[in-house]
């Protein structure tokens, strides 16, 4: 679980919106772009190259 401060201040790195929990909290998805990015060991990995695109 990633504490709200942070969330509040993390962005996607390619268009720069505001990123959102997964409710298993193993990832963050950006409404805009729809890239999903990892959390690892509670540690988000906002790599471009890391990141999928969710279909929905």
């Amino acid at each position: 679980m990633i504490p709200q401060e942070l969330l509040d201040i993390l962005v996607c790195p390619v268009c720069k919106k505001s990123l959102t929990e997964s409710q298993t909290g193993d990832s963050l998805k950006c409404a805009e772009c729809r890239r999903v990015y990892p959390v690892r060991d509670g540690i988000p990995i906002l790599l471009v190259d890391e990141a999928t695109i969710d279909a929905a």
